[in-house]
């Protein structure tokens, strides 16, 4: 049966294309259109979809005060927002997905790309993972890779390492409205620095991570170049930017950036930021994975334990959006506790402690 998709934004155009796309899979379909959020209001209340494309900027109500109104009313939906990336944008999308959007796709900014397999690929794709709809898989000339085995035990809890310790996070496809649930109840004294990459575009890193410093006792920022990790401090890889942990002469450990290419389409890529954490100092990394779809993360991880003691903590996946790359380390065989979102905050305090 197909998935019944809800489009909402001003411009006809827009919702032409859109509903171009979705059509365009057998698993999808188009029942609906909206010219603005009051409208889409009025049909949600007496109609239910599978999830909703929803702008952000519209007349009479914008995306966001539909998103609250949603909420309030406790109208239980899949929203996936389409936005452009002005700078009024980057706040505004941010704090939708805090009122429960759980991605966003950036609009094109013209006809040719709004058209372009890219943009049709992204939102099938996001479709495909929320709803979870089995996609067939493309033949690839890459030479595949051996599969890690999936574990058949549940993970054992290790014994506490004293010394310096690190939080390494990753998260996608949810992660900025989990992450919520996380960063604010750390306490101001956290015995260790986080790194942590979400998979966002350039500017949204900065606007999401003034909005977590604004409700948390630790210091949130977005990372910048050859800046000193402090313990209590939170340090968000910037959209568009692959960050590494690198072993100061002195010691200490600084930020660092480079240049390569995205991977698979991630820029940051979480396994960048694990594989650079096998050459520091630290005498344990805490390695925590959220929401988010693929498995990012989880080769970092494997090639980063065989250097380093690690301890890993994924979330479960009934709290998971989307429980791609918690499974992805799950099933590869070294996760150390499966938590609920709502004790990742306390599980991770009880590993690394206060200062």
């Amino acid at each position: 049966m197909k998935k019944n998709i809800l489009v909402v934004d001003d411009s006809a155009l827009m919702r032409r294309v859109i509903c171009d796309i979705i059509n365009s899979d057998s698993s999808f379909q188009a029942t609906d259109v909206c010219r603005d959020g009051l409208e889409a209001y009025e049909k949600l209340k007496t109609t239910q979809y599978d999830a909703v494309l929803l702008d952000v900027n519209m007349p009479r109500m914008d995306g966001l005060e539909l998103l609250k109104r949603l909420q309030s009313d406790k109208i239980d939906v899949i929203v996936i927002m389409i936005s452009t990336l002005s700078a009024t944008d980057e706040k505004v999308v941010f704090l939708a997905m805090e009122y429960g959007a759980v991605d966003f796709v950036t609009k094109p900014t013209n006809i040719i790309e709004a058209k372009g397999e890219a943009f049709r690929a992204k939102i099938l794709n996001i479709l495909s993972t929320v709803l979870k709809v089995q996609r067939p898989v493309q033949a690839s000339r890459e030479p595949r890779q051996k599969k890690a085995p999936a574990r058949t035990s549940p993970p054992k809890k290790k014994a506490v390492v004293k010394g310096e310790k690190l939080i390494a996070l990753a998260c996608s496809t949810g992660g900025p409205k989990a992450l919520q649930q996380v960063i604010p109840y750390l306490p101001k004294d956290l015995n260790a620095p986080m790194v942590l990459v979400q998979h966002m575009p350039m500017g949204f890193t900065r606007s999401m991570a003034e909005r977590l410093n604004e409700i948390s006792k630790v210091t949130v920022k977005e990372a910048e170049g050859d800046e000193v990790l402090q313990k209590g401090y939170v340090y968000i890889a910037p959209g568009g930017k692959h960050m590494e942990v690198v072993k100061m002469t002195d010691g200490r450990h600084k930020v660092a950036f480079n240049d390569m290419p995205a991977i698979g389409g991630l820029k940051p890529c979480a396994n960048i930021m694990y594989d650079s954490l096998s050459k520091t100092g630290y005498d344990e990394i805490v390695c925590v994975i959220l929401t988010g779809m693929g498995a990012d993360g989880t080769s970092g991880i494997l090639s980063l334990e065989k250097r380093k003691s690690i301890y890993v903590i994924s979330q479960d996946a009934k709290s998971c959006v989307v429980y791609g790359m918690p499974k992805a380390v799950y099933d590869a065989g070294v996760v150390d506790e499966v938590v609920p979102l709502t004790e990742v905050a306390a599980t991770i305090t009880k590993r690394v402690g206060v200062h």
